[in-house]
């Protein structure tokens, strides 16, 4: 199966012309507030409707990026009749090695982050039992080792709340063969039987990390997990999905995904595109 690019969205021309979302404080640690920026549906109304959340994890090597990568993803979204939120997280330090893998830090905060979208779903409007979860590269990772590992809580976290989701938008999550050394962030280690159903993608040529990915994705199949969606961008490297065409094809792809799982209604709401990409469903 192979989708044309789809490049904008119908109410905005540039990814970087949306507007922010809502601010909202998931945490405060050593005198530092941890964020994340919700995106609302128009005229969503919390006290009458509860629908179903989205929550993305940037990308950026664990010690940086930001997160208005999934700005233009969860404006979209919340078009789509989405509340759809976009998470800061503390950035790793080498200094952050001395307990194990520097990425720990970041998945802790991860946590935090969906405990918090979930007991805060009431005054959100929100399902807390119809939340998506997902990032890129670092992202990708993050978002997997929060819903999947019981461990790497923060203490002063509330947890009337798990973190474990529906579904999973990720893209070219960055599991590395290294994680081995630290249990804790090896999601090898950590893929549940029942794990949910996910949309993957990866870039063709992203060798480096697709190495993860498949051993990961070898590893479900001995699971009988057969609920993950696989797909390849042609010629790709690592983090396409954050350029056009291939920023609206992977949207076009999540968002079917998500309707399949009677998740979303109606059509994806993108005007057809003036060029072309090939994204390729591998399996699923």
């Amino acid at each position: 199966m192979v989708f044309g690019a789809l490049p904008y969205l119908t109410n905005c021309a540039r990814s970087d012309d949306i507007p922010e979302g809502k601010i909202y404080s998931y945490k405060k640690e050593d005198g530092v507030t941890r964020e994340m920026e919700i995106h609302f549906p128009k005229g969503h109304d919390a006290a009458t409707e509860l629908v179903p959340g989205i929550i993305m994890f940037h990308g950026g090597g664990w010690g940086g990026g930001k997160r208005d990568q999934f700005r233009y993803l969860c404006h979209y979204f919340a078009n789509r009749g989405f509340v759809a939120a976009t998470v800061s997280y503390r950035l790793a330090t080498k200094a952050d090695n001395r307990k194990g893998s520097r990425k720990r830090v970041c998945i802790t905060d991860a946590k935090s982050a969906i405990r918090w979208y979930k007991n805060n779903a009431e005054t959100l409007g929100i399902d807390p039992q119809r939340i998506i979860a997902g990032g890129g590269s670092a992202g990708g990772h993050v978002s997997l080792l929060a819903t999947t590992n019981p461990e790497l809580n923060d203490p002063q976290d509330n947890r009337e709340h798990d973190t474990s989701v529906v579904a999973y938008l990720l893209f070219n999550p960055a599991l590395g063969i290294a994680d081995a050394k630290d249990s804790e962030v090896d999601f090898l280690q950590h893929i549940p039987p029942n794990f949910s159903p996910a949309i993957v993608f990866f870039g063709s040529e992203d060798e480096k990390w697709l190495k993860g990915w498949n051993a990961a994705y070898e590893k479900m199949q001995l699971l009988n997990i057969h609920s993950v969606e696989f797909w390849i961008a042609e010629d790709q490297e690592h983090s396409f999905f954050n350029k056009q065409p291939w920023q609206d094809m992977t949207i076009r792809a999540s968002d079917e995904f998500l309707k399949n799982l009677g998740l979303i209604k109606g059509e994806p709401t993108l005007v057809p595109p003036k060029t072309q990409g090939k994204l390729v469903k591998k399996n699923s």
